[in-house]
C-alpha cells in the first residue's frame, strides 16, 4: 500500500464487539475506510448495513477474503470460526486482526500465525487491555525500573453475568472454554507483555451455573464450559503470578464493566491497575497506602492515535486504539502490536491451565519459536 488512500477493511461478524468497538475505531482513524461487512444473521447484516452505511454486505466471508477491493479484516465472529476465516485472509493475502482466543486450541492458533507470517500479511491479536491507559503506564513504570524487581503479580476478573444461556459460549466445540478464554486470557496476555514467558504453572477451572434455558425462558442443552478459572504461574524472571476470573461475582455489575484489578509488587512500589478507572493507577511505597494518581498524559493513548481521551465512557474508548495500532502496522509495513504470536503464547498458556486441572499436576511451558 501507498499510504496516500485509506486502508479499506471488511468486518466479519457483525455483533456487539464489533459495534462498539471496531467500527468507532474505523471512523476515528482518517486512514482506514469501513467498505463491507459479513455476518451469518442476514437480518443482522441487513440492520447494520443502514447503520453503519456500506453497500456491500455478504453472509459468504469467502468473498470478503477474494474481493479485491478490500485490504485487511477484522474478525469478531465464534472462536470456532476464527480458524478457516484466517487461513483463507491469509491465503488471500488480507491483513487480519481477529478477536481472541485465536483459535479452539494452540496447535489451531499455530497454524494461524504460521499462515499469516508466512503470508508476510499484518496479524494482530484484539487483546483490548493493552491498550488501557493505566496499562500503558504500568508498563512503563515497570520497564524503568521505578516499581523496582518484580516480586509477585496477580490478577481478578469478576463479572456478574445472568446466569442463562450463553449461546455458543457455552460449548467446548465452539468456544474451547468458558471464562478461561473469553476473560482470563486476556489477563495471561497482559501479564507476559509486562513481566515475560511463564516457565511452568498449575490451574483449574469449575463451571457452577447449568445455563440450560436461554434468557427468554426455552430450554437448551447445559453448558460444557468454565464459569471459574485460575492459575499460579512461575515467570522466567523470578516472578510468581495469580490469576482468578468468574462470572457469577455477585454484586460485581459496576455499570457493566464488572470488577478488574490487576498488580504489580515490585521491590521498591506496588501499583494497581483497574478497568472501570482506566485513567487513574494506584501507586504505593513502604510506610505508604496504595492511592490513586492520574495517568500521566503522554500515556493516555498513543501518541498518533486520533482518540480524544477526553471523550466518551474512559472504560470503553481505548478500545478503538485496536484499529489505530492495526492501520499503522499495516501502512508502516511492521509487526502488530499485539501480534498472532503474542495471541499463540497466551493460548499456549490457557491449554496448560487445562491440562493441569485434568491431569492434576505442574506443566512446563515450553519455548515457543517465533
Amino acid at each position: 500500500m501507498n499510504g496516500l488512500s485509506p486502508v479499506r477493511i471488511a468486518i466479519i461478524g457483525a455483533g456487539a464487539v464489533s459495534d462498539y468497538h471496531h467500527v468507532p475505531g474505523i471512523r476515528l482513524d482518517p486512514r482506514a475506510e469501513l467498505v463491507a461487512a459479513c455476518d451469518a444473521d442476514a437480518d443482522l447484516l441487513r440492520r447494520r448495513q443502514d447503520e453503519w452505511q456500506i453497500d456491500n454486505v455478504t453472509t459468504d466471508y469467502q468473498s470478503i477474503c477474494d474481493d479485491p477491493g478490500i485490504d485487511a479484516v477484522i474478525l469478531a465472529t465464534p472462536n470456532f470460526t476464527h480458524h478457516p476465516m484466517t487461513l483463507a485472509a491469509a491465503q488471500a493475502g488480507k491483513h487480519v486482526m481477529c478477536e481472541k482466543p485465536l483459535g479452539l486450541n494452540a496447535p489451531q492458533v499455530r497454524e494461524m500465525y504460521h499462515a499469516a507470517r508466512d503470508a508476510q500479511i499484518t496479524h494482530m491479536t484484539a487483546f483490548t487491555y493493552r491498550f488501557a491507559p493505566a496499562m500503558r503506564y504500568l508498563r512503563h513504570l515497570l520497564k524503568s525500573g521505578d516499581l523496582g524487581d518484580p516480586r509477585h503479580f496477580r490478577s481478578q476478573r469478576f463479572l456478574d453475568l445472568p446466569e442463562t444461556s450463553w449461546a455458543w459460549r457455552q460449548y467446548k466445540d465452539r468456544a474451547g472454554a468458558g471464562d478461561l478464554f473469553d476473560m482470563t486470557i486476556h489477563r495471561i496476555d497482559f501479564a507476559i507483555d509486562l513481566l515475560g514467558p511463564i516457565q511452568r504453572l498449575c490451574g483449574a477451572v469449575a463451571r457452577f451455573a447449568d445455563r440450560d434455558v436461554t434468557a427468554d425462558g426455552k430450554p437448551c442443552p447445559p453448558s460444557d464450559v468454565d464459569d471459574w478459572s485460575s492459575l499460579i504461574a512461575e515467570f522466567e524472571n523470578g516472578c510468581m503470578g495469580v490469576w482468578e476470573g468468574t462470572t457469577l461475582a455477585k454484586g460485581y455489575h459496576r455499570g457493566g464493566f464488572g470488577h478488574e484489578w490487576a498488580e504489580i509488587n515490585g521491590s521498591e512500589m506496588s501499583a494497581v491497575y483497574r478497568l472501570h478507572e482506566p485513567n487513574e493507577i494506584l501507586l504505593g511505597k513502604t510506610g505508604d497506602d496504595l492511592h490513586a494518581e492520574p495517568v500521566p498524559e503522554p500515556f493516555l493513548k498513543p501518541s498518533d492515535s486520533p482518540r480524544n481521551p477526553s471523550d466518551g465512557e474512559a472504560a470503553t474508548v481505548f478500545r478503538y486504539d485496536l484499529v489505530w495500532e492495526f492501520v499503522s502496522a499495516i501502512l508502516e509495513n511492521r509487526a502488530a502490536v499485539p501480534s498472532f504470536y503474542d495471541g499463540l503464547r497466551a493460548q499456549v498458556i490457557a491449554d496448560s491451565v487445562l491440562a493441569s486441572h485434568s491431569e492434576g499436576r505442574w506443566v512446563e511451558i515450553p519455548d515457543e519459536p517465533q
